[in-house]
């Protein structure tokens, strides 16, 4: 849980991804494509990638928890939550305040 809360904490906009994930994919494409260059954690690439994954699993209340974004440190949610606030135009704003855009 430090690990995940630590890496949350150091950057405006954090992707927890797994790299054959077509969700996570979107998510990634989407956020470059308005222009954040978001960090991005594959979890699959990482030896305690498992471990995470069930941490974020317990912090979004369902499981498989990716793609899971944090913005400004907070959880935001999965792709469901991150297309909602897309189309409703609230993203943009919550990037801003965030500081990345």
């Amino acid at each position: 849980m430090e690990r995940v809360l630590a890496m949350t904490s150091q950057h405006p906009v954090m992707v927890f991804s797994v790299s054959s994930c077509c969700m996570c994919h979107t998510i990634k494409t989407l956020f470059n494509e308005i222009g954040v260059n978001p960090a991005v954690h594959e979890l699959d690439k990482d030896p305690n990638g498992r471990e995470m994954e069930k941490v974020l699993a317990r912090l979004l209340g369902r499981s498989p928890p990716v793609p899971i974004v944090f913005i400004g440190g907070q959880l935001v949610g999965s792709t469901d939550r991150i297309m909602t606030l897309h189309i409703s135009g609230s993203l943009i704003p919550l990037l801003r305040d965030a500081g990345a855009l």
